[in-house]
C-alpha cells in the first residue's frame, strides 16, 4: 500500500521520542524513513519501557508505537567514515530530522549549515527543548520538565494551590509535540514546491508547553485577574463539573449552552424538580448556588453505575464524557470504527495511529519497527554501496 508522501525520502536522526515521532507519523502517510541508530545499543529509547514504574510486558510497545513503519540503519557517527554514508544518504533526502544538542551536530558534522551545503533542497528539521537560541538553548530536557512542568501545566491541573503538582504520563507531551514538528516539515515541504528550496524548521518542548496552556499564559500576559483555584466540590459551575458513580467510575459533563440544557439534564436524571426550585432557575442563580448543586449531582450520580448513566444522557443533545480508563482502549467501538486505533501489518496487535487523516489517501498499514540496523545493508545498496564497500564500512566500524 502506498501513501500520499510516498516518493519522499526522510532520515531520522532524532533519539526518544517527540522528532522521531515527526518521522512515524511521515512513515503512516508513505514516506520512506531511514531510522538512524548507534551501532550496539541503538537509540536509548528502546530501553524506556524497562525502566522501574513502567508497565511490564513482553512487547517493547514504546519503541512499537513510536518507530513503527521504518528501516533501521546503524550507523557510528563518531567516525568520519560513518558520516561520510550519512552525507551520501543526505544528498538524495528529502527531510533530515534530529533532536540532537547543537554542539553534537558541529562535532558529528550534522548541523544544517554542513547539510544544507550537500542539498539545497533539503528540509532540515531540528527540535530541542528550550529553543535553539538564548541561555538554555544547549539545555537537555524532556516532556516532563521542558513541557509539562515549564509552561505551567504541571501546576495549573492541581486541585488547589495545597496539594501535590501533578506528574505527566509517559509521552505525553512528546506526542503533541510531534503533530507540531510534522506540521513544521510539511509546511517547508509546501514551500519548497513553490521556490524550489529547502529550508530549516524546528520546534521545542518548551513552545509547545506554553502553546497548550496558552488561553491561561495569555490572560496572565495581559494582567487579568485570577480567582482562587477551587476543589471540585465547590465548583463555580455544576454542569461543567464531574462526578463519580456508583462503579467508581467517573463521568463530565460539559453543559455550554446551559440555559438551553438544564431542563433536559434535570429530566434525564430524574429531577425535573430542580428547573422550578428557585436556587437553579437562571443560570446567574445556579452559579450562586453551584455548591448545593454539585452536592445534590453527587448524591444522584451515585445512584447508578457508568454504563447506566451513559444509556440515559446519549441522544438527548447533552454534551458529556466518561472519564475513560486504560481498561476501556482495547474494546473501544467508537476508536476502531474511525480507525484510531489499528492493526500490524499481518497481525491482530493493534496500534494507534496519527491523529490526522486526508480524505482519499490511505495510510500505509503499520510495519513493525526496525531492529537495530536491520536494513542497513539494503539502505547501503539502495545508495550505491557494492558488497565490497560494504564489507569495508562493516570493518572499520562505521555500520552495524
Amino acid at each position: 500500500m502506498t501513501g500520499i508522501l510516498e516518493g519522499l525520502k526522510v532520515i531520522d536522526c532524532g533519539s526518544f521520542i517527540a522528532a522521531a515521532i515527526a518521522g512515524t507519523v511521515m512513515a503512516d502517510f508513505g514516506a520512506d524513513v531511514i531510522k538512524v541508530e548507534p551501532p550496539g545499543s541503538g537509540d536509548a529509547y528502546r530501553h524506556v519501557t524497562r525502566n522501574p514504574g513502567m508497565p511490564k510486558s513482553e512487547h517493547n510497545y514504546g519503541w512499537l508505537l513510536d518507530n513503527r513503519s521504518k528501516r533501521g540503519l546503524a550507523l557510528n557517527l563518531a567516525s568520519p567514515a560513518g558520516q561520510e554514508v550519512l552525507h551520501n544518504l543526505v544528498k538524495g533526502a528529502d527531510v533530515f530530522i534530529t533532536n540532537q544538542p547543537l554542539a553534537v551536530r558541529k562535532k558529528l558534522r550534522t548541523d544544517y549549515e554542513t547539510l544544507s551545503a550537500l542539498n539545497d533542497r533539503l528540509i532540515y528539521a531540528s527540535f530541542t527543548g528550550y529553543g535553539e537560541t538564548g541561555a538554555e538553548a544547549d539545555k537537555p530536557g524532556f516532556d516532563s520538565n521542558a513541557y509539562w512542568a515549564r509552561s505551567g501545566l504541571m501546576d495549573l491541573v492541581r486541585a488547589t494551590e495545597d496539594t501535590t503538582p501533578a506528574r505527566s504520563v509517559a509521552g505525553m507531551g512528546d506526542h503533541p509535540c510531534a503533530m507540531a514538528f510534522y506540521s513544521a516539515i510539511v509546511t517547508a515541504l509546501y514551500k519548497r514546491e513553490r521556490t524550489g528550496k529547502g529550508s530549516h524548521v524546528s520546534s521545542n518542548l518548551m513552545a509547545n508547553g506554553i502553546w497548550a496552556a496558552s488561553v491561561l499564559a495569555q490572560a496572565k500576559l495581559v494582567g487579568a485577574k485570577f480567582e482562587r483555584r477551587r476543589p471540585r466540590e465547590e465548583a463555580l459551575n455544576a454542569v461543567t463539573n464531574h462526578y463519580q458513580c456508583k462503579d467508581g467510575r467517573w463521568i463530565i459533563l460539559s453543559l455550554l449552552s446551559e440555559d438551553r440544557q438544564w431542563p433536559t439534564l434535570a429530566k434525564c436524571i430524574g429531577r425535573e424538580d430542580l428547573v422550578s426550585d428557585a436556587r437553579f432557575a437562571t443560570r446567574k442563580d445556579r452559579h450562586a448556588h453551584s455548591t448545593e448543586l454539585v452536592k445534590i449531582f453527587d448524591g444522584v450520580f451515585a445512584t447508578r453505575p457508568l454504563a447506566e448513566w451513559r444509556k440515559i444522557l446519549d441522544g438527548n443533545g447533552l454534551v458529556f464524557g466518561v472519564v475513560g480508563i486504560l481498561d476501556d482502549i482495547p474494546n473501544d467501538q467508537q476508536m476502531i470504527d474511525n480507525e484510531v486505533l489499528v492493526p500490524f501489518e499481518n497481525d491482530t496487535m493493534l496500534t494507534i495511529s496519527s491523529p490526522i487523516w486526508v480524505d482519499g489517501s490511505k495510510k500505509v498499514q503499520p510495519r513493525k519497527p526496525p531492529g537495530i540496523g536491520e536494513h542497513s545493508d539494503e539502505i547501503l545498496r539502495n545508495a550505491g554501496y557494492d558488497d565490497a564497500a560494504i564489507q569495508k564500512l562493516r570493518a572499520v566500524g562505521a555500520v552495524a
